[in-house]
Order: structure tokens, then C-alpha cells, then sequence
């Protein structure tokens, strides 16, 4: 049985050098295919991880709260000086700790746009005043120095964590850790610097050119409750007490109702809709269907490909049956059953589309590599996407060359050697 299929082997890889050129024109819809399968494939899977890499840093175990100024307010066109009052209050934190007994801490937040410099460096900062829990609930890995400790609340200490990217400009050419920052008109010593990361607009504290974070009871102290925003014409005063409350849950299968019940319990509080809440876990579960579905989409339409591969391969072997009919007379004549001809047809086809699998992988690892080089997107190339791509060439090679090796077997004999 294996020296038949060997055999087999041989002559139809015999059959199709014979015919180079055709051979491998016909598997260039293969290669195109499998290579198109992966890379579509990889860039989908790429996209979903980086997302999904950015939500996971905001905490499993997580619920944001964001105070959110109201539509009416956020309209409003008055060309003179006003005060907008809304958003979470201290109270709401309070309320949240003392009363869901499922919440292990909470960390309130509070941000201010400052004008931040060192020597003769000048830049736009944001102050985040927090307190040093923030740091454990938000992925944040340090590059120098340290964060926020408990001994700078209780000292009142004008102490500074800068992100990365505000201190590579705003210290560049110093010494980072010590340095003497100017914000506002208040002086922090800079004792950390961390890691920058501008994920999850909308959802985290996604950082700014240069973020400042510093105790929550110092930036009271040194800032005050109110903000004051000029623009051409008006000068707009917002009091928000806090910008946001992260709520650390103990049992990640109570996250999602906890958050539930922290917006019942804020809708009682609150007369206008003034906050959302975002729950990571369950953007990180609608990213994960997402990922599923983006999936199927792509690799269903670089599979039409595959497809358009597969018919190439049974046009190319119908017409092959046609070219040799006088052998196939020949072979039934002297003996060669009817599975006999279908194995040999079908080893052609399925060597066709195998060859054609092989280098359509090298094509799809390439386009992907290509695709990162060039615009920067990440593209991740799972295992499954060849396993699969290498999988249904080899089944195309099977369906499509059946009908032709059935009929090249079904040839009657006499007829065939009278064939020209």
C-alpha cells in the first residue's frame, strides 16, 4: 500500500514537471490565498491584542468611575464668565467604601491643567493628584526613582511622579531623580518618573505630553477645588470635586454586578447624568467576541481566495484530462483499475495545492513582517492561522480533484485510444 502510494507520488509529481510553467500558475491562487489567510489573520490578531493589552492595564478587578460634564453644559456659548458645577464628589467616595462590602479600596482622582518648567523649559502639564494606592490598581512600571508612598500624604510633601515622555523633555540633560520642578506657582521635587502609556482614551487616565502625580491632599492644598479654563472672549470656572474614583473589587465574578450597584447608588445621588462608569472587564470581554468576529470576517474573505485557487487547480486538471486521454486508454488497458487513475489524479492535485500551501505560508509570514516595518501596526501570527491556511489547501486539493480524477477514471477505454 505505501509503495502504490509512493509510486503514485512519483508519477504525478513526474506528470506536473512536465508542465512548469502551468504547474505553477496554477498554484499561484493557492499561494495567494494561504498567504493572504495569514496575514489577514495576523493583522486582525495584532489589533485585538494590543486593545485588549490596553484594557487588561486598567484592572481586571477594576471599576472607573469618570465625571462627565453634561450635554446642556458642554453647548453652552456665553461669551462671558461662568461656573459649571458637576461631576463625582468626595461624598460619592465615601459612600462607595463604606457601603459595598464586595469593594476592597478605593482611589479618588482629581486632575488640573498646569504650566509646568524647569530652568528655562516651559511646557503644558497635567497635574493628577491621587493617592499612592493608584499605583497599585493602574499599570504603571517604573523607569526611575519611586511612586507616591504613604509618607508623603501624611508630611504634605511637595513630591512629583512624572511620566516618561514629559520628562524626557522637561529633564533632558539632568539628573532626573531630585530635580527641582516648577508647577504653577508651586515647586515639587521630582521623585519618580514612570512609565508613559496613552491607552484607553476615555476610559483611564491616559497620559498626557507630561503628567504630574502628586498626593491628593497636596494638590488641594496647593491648587484649591476650582478650575479656571480661558478661552477668546470667556473665562469658564468648572468645580468638580473629583475627576474619577477607582474602585478595586475583591471577587472578579462580582465586578461587573458591583458596578452595577454603584450606578444605582450614584443615580440616587445625582440629579443630572454627570458621570459614566466603565467596567475593563466587560470591555475586555466584548474586545475578546470582537476579536472572534473580526476573525471570522477576515478569514472568511481571504478564504474566497483559497476558493479561487481551488477552481484554478480543477479548470487546470479537467483540461489535463483532456490532454491525456490516449494515456489514460493506454493505462486502462494494460490493467490499471479505475482507483488506480483517481489516485494518481488526485496525488496531482493535492501535491499542486501542498506545494502551493508551502509557499503560501513564507508569502503570509512575510506580508505581516512587511506590514509592521512599514506603517507600524502590530501583527501577531497565531499558530492556529497556519495549522489552518496549510489545512484547507490541502482539503482544496482534495475536493477540487475529485471531479476530475472521477472522470478521467470513468473514460471507457476503447474510446480513449481512439482519442487524437
Amino acid at each position: 500500500m505505501r509503495s502504490r502510494l509512493l509510486r503514485n507520488i512519483r508519477l504525478g509529481v513526474k506528470d506536473l514537471m512536465l508542465h512548469k510553467l502551468r504547474s505553477l500558475l496554477t498554484t499561484l491562487g493557492v499561494v495567494f490565498g494561504v498567504g493572504s489567510v495569514i496575514a489577514m489573520l495576523a493583522v486582525g490578531e495584532g489589533a485585538s491584542q494590543q486593545a485588549m493589552a490596553q484594557i487588561r492595564k486598567l484592572g481586571s478587578h477594576n471599576i472607573i468611575i469618570s465625571s462627565e460634564k453634561p450635554a446642556d453644559e458642554n453647548n453652552s456659548t456665553a461669551e462671558r464668565s461662568f461656573m459649571s458645577i458637576y461631576g463625582l464628589l468626595y461624598a460619592d467616595e465615601e459612600r462607595i467604601r463604606a457601603s459595598m462590602p464586595f469593594v476592597s479600596r478605593t482611589v479618588p482622582v482629581r486632575l488640573a491643567p498646569q504650566q509646568g518648567g524647569l530652568g528655562e523649559l516651559r511646557m503644558d502639564i497635567r497635574v493628577v493628584g491621587t493617592t499612592p494606592d493608584w499605583f497599585d490598581l493602574v499599570s504603571r512600571p517604573v523607569v526611575a526613582g519611586r511612586v507616591l508612598r504613604a509618607d508623603d500624604v501624611r508630611q504634605l510633601a511637595n513630591v512629583c511622579v512624572l511620566t516618561e515622555a514629559g520628562a524626557r523633555r522637561l529633564l533632558a540633560g539632568r539628573h532626573a531623580i531630585g530635580e527641582t520642578l516648577r508647577v504653577g506657582d508651586q515647586v515639587f521635587q521630582v521623585v519618580g518618573i514612570v512609565r508613559t502609556d496613552t491607552g484607553g482614551e476615555g476610559i483611564q487616565l491616559p497620559d498626557k505630553d507630561a503628567d504630574a502625580y502628586i498626593p491628593l491632599n497636596v494638590y488641594k492644598a496647593r491648587f484649591g477645588e476650582i478650575t479656571v479654563k480661558r478661552a477668546t472672549g470667556s473665562t469658564q470656572m468648572e468645580l468638580v470635586e473629583l475627576h474619577q474614583i477607582l474602585v478595586e473589587v475583591e471577587d472578579l465574578a462580582m465586578v461587573e454586578s458591583a458596578a452595577a450597584a454603584i450606578d444605582a447608588m450614584l443615580k440616587r445621588a445625582h440629579r443630572k447624568e454627570d458621570y459614566r462608569v466603565h467596567v475593563p472587564l466587560a470591555l475586555l470581554k466584548q474586545a475578546e467576541q470582537t476579536k472572534r468576529t473580526f476573525n471570522i470576517v477576515l478569514g472568511s474573505i481571504a478564504g474566497i481566495s483559497l476558493l479561487v485557487g481551488g477552481i484554478g487547480i480543477m479548470n487546470i486538471m479537467l483540461a489535463s484530462v483532456t490532454e491525456r486521454t490516449r494515456e489514460i486508454g493506454i493505462r486502462r488497458a494494460i490493467g490499471a483499475r479505475r482507483r488506480q487513475i483517481v489516485a494518481q489524479f488526485l496525488v496531482e492535485t493535492v501535491v499542486l495545492s501542498a506545494v502551493g500551501g508551502f509557499i503560501g505560508i513564507l508569502v503570509g509570514i512575510a506580508f505581516p513582517w512587511a506590514i509592521t516595518r512599514l506603517s507600524n501596526l502590530p501583527t501577531v501570527i497565531p499558530l492556529y492561522a497556519i495549522a489552518l491556511s496549510l489545512g484547507i489547501s490541502m482539503a482544496i486539493g482534495l475536493v477540487f480533484g475529485i471531479y476530475p480524477a472521477v472522470r478521467a477514471a470513468n473514460l471507457d477505454p476503447i474510446e480513449a485510444l481512439r482519442h487524437e
